[in-house]
């Protein structure tokens, strides 16, 4: 049935009644409800993450999102939940308004179809009624600005009815559930997408009968279970009136054995300047107490552990005097000044001898607990002299290799950065790989500050399924300058500090301790991801 007879059928009682003479009125049209507050939103650009897309759509006139200033075109895009028919817009503007802009809505947030163009607006409060869309995602798409900043929204408020009005048909049974993968803590699967008359708005997963998840996509990840048991899983589908299909038919899924228990690291690139505790302002000396504060399983560097050219004789005389006290447990990487001696990489090589290179070249692969940990060197990756380095391809086997739940890989130069350098195109086929393998987490230095981003997609946009990159070259090099801030940055910080790491067999908390053993930052607690 389509979405109007749907809606017909829901008012033929009422018509009815009024035909018969009854006292009450023919229903009218279903009243239009506010349809975007609250609902996911993402823009082209924001001037910084404070001004984020989300706070268009928050209720309240006290926030707002921001473009960056001077450009045109720019957009702002609401995800209304489920399709819907769109009858007015209402747009709070702040000063920096659209003078020409045009509204849009799409079914699949890909191809949208335009509901009204605007021209020659004067900002304040634009209340736009009498549209006539259909379809699940909003867009607001300016062309021409106001003033001479950007575009900066108050608030986006989109009225109109949902297709589920009135709406009691449930879904159909989802098919084909089956387990794509497991951990010592973690079941990961997917399913065949249910159908609906009007559309389906999720799953819920059943564990040993139990729900105890809502997914939104034909795939889940459960977490936190115990190592080498058993477990009964089905998932039912429902729509967007909350009707719920029967539970699918139920899979067993095993855990495998755990990795060996719990471990704390310490890790942090950029490190030792050609200065001694003599002096007031060597921060070297000082980052190396943390690390005794830390008192950790294992030292992992992200390569420049020594400046400015790293010959041995540096090495010897800087870097050993303090941070040498844990070479022992030290896992080394190489950075762009460790290829500064003559020749390239003797200093970094001759003073870590076979910590540096236990097969015989600057990266390898070792495992401790339920963690793969990968020490690459970056420096194959940024000179342009080959398609596919023979690292990368190394790098391919290792991880198709990997037995262990959890993955970290760590290396020099960072794919993304707000810092001084900026993000790194050199590194697209190496992040690409680390997000197709579900790599956990990546340590890198280079930048000379700290920066801790969100799980980042292939592309650098927010993806609960991608790696997370923390830039930790703040350990006694002199600090670079920040630039534009950006909202894939969870944390960042212009300091001095050590980066302290809590792993677990199925999961990784980082903290950020700065020279007094303050702590600066601290990460969520993250679940491995099923690697399959």
């Amino acid at each position: 049935m389509s979405k109007r007879m749907h809606r017909w059928a829901a008012l033929l009682p009422l018509v009815l009644v009024a035909a018969i003479g009854g006292s009450a009125a023919m229903a009218g049209p279903t009243a239009d409800v506010l349809l975007s507050q609250g609902r996911p939103a993402f823009a082209s650009t924001v001037e910084s993450a404070e001004f984020a897309a989300d706070l268009a759509v928050d209720g309240s006139t006290t926030t707002r999102w921001a473009s960056v200033e001077g450009a045109d075109p720019q957009w702002i895009q609401v995800d209304l939940g489920q399709p819907a028919d769109v009858h007015r817009v209402k747009l709070t503007w702040e000063a920096a308004y659209g003078k020409n802009y045009r509204i849009e809505i799409s079914d699949d947030g890909t191809t949208f179809t335009t509901i009204k163009s605007l021209t020659n607006q004067d900002g304040a409060t634009d209340d736009i009624t009498g549209l006539n869309g259909h379809g699940r995602y909003l867009r607001l798409v300016g062309t021409t600005r106001g003033t001479a900043y950007g575009y900066s929204l108050f608030e986006l408020e989109a009225y109109g009815v949902t297709d589920s009005t009135g709406d009691v048909q449930p879904p159909t049974v989802p098919t084909g559930l089956t387990s794509t993968g497991v951990t010592a803590s973690s079941v990961a699967l997917s399913w065949t997408a249910s159908t609906d008359n009007v559309g389906v708005s999720g799953y819920d997963v059943l564990r040993n009968g139990a729900v105890v998840a809502a997914a939104t996509s034909t795939s889940y990840t459960d977490t936190g279970l115990t190592a080498n048991t058993s477990y009964s899983y089905s998932v039912r589908a429902k729509d967007f009136a909350g009707n719920t299909s029967a539970a699918s038919t139920a899979i067993t899924a095993k855990t495998s054995v755990g990795g060996g228990g719990d471990f704390v690291l310490a890790a942090a690139g950029d490190i030792a300047r050609q200065c001694t505790a003599s002096s007031s302002s060597c921060i070297h000396p000082k980052t190396a107490k943390i690390v005794d504060f830390i008192k950790p399983a294992n030292v992992l560097t992200m390569g420049d552990g020594q400046y400015d050219d790293a010959h041995l004789s540096d090495y010897q005389n800087y870097y050993d005097k303090t941070w040498g006290k844990f070479k022992s447990i030290t896992k080394p990487t190489a950075g762009n000044h460790d290829s500064y001696a003559s020749p390239a990489f003797s200093g970094y090589e001759k003073y870590y001898g076979t910590i540096a290179k236990p097969n015989g070249k600057r990266y390898y692969s070792w495992d401790k607990g339920n963690w793969h940990f990968i020490a690459l060197d970056t420096n194959d990756f940024a000179t342009h002299e080959l398609a596919e380095p023979a690292q990368l391809t190394w790098l391919k086997a290792d991880l198709a290799a990997n037995t262990k739940g959890c993955v970290v890989a760590y290396y020099h130069h960072p794919r993304w950065s707000t810092g001084k350098r900026g993000d790194n195109p050199d590194g697209i086929a190496l992040w690409n790989l680390m997000v197709q393998k579900k790599v956990d987490l990546v340590l890198t230095g280079h930048d000379h500050h700290y920066e801790r981003f969100f799980p980042l997609n292939a592309n650098g946009a927010k993806d609960p399924n991608g790696p997370v990159q923390i830039i930790g070259g703040m350990s006694g090099a002199e600090p670079y300058a920040l630039g534009p801030a950006k909202s894939i940055t969870a944390k960042r910080l212009s300091t001095y500090g050590v980066l302290k790491l809590n792993m677990t067999d199925n999961s990784w908390t980082s903290t950020l301790l700065g020279l007094n053993n303050e702590v600066l930052d601290s990460s969520p607690t993250t679940t491995c991801k099923a690697k399959g």
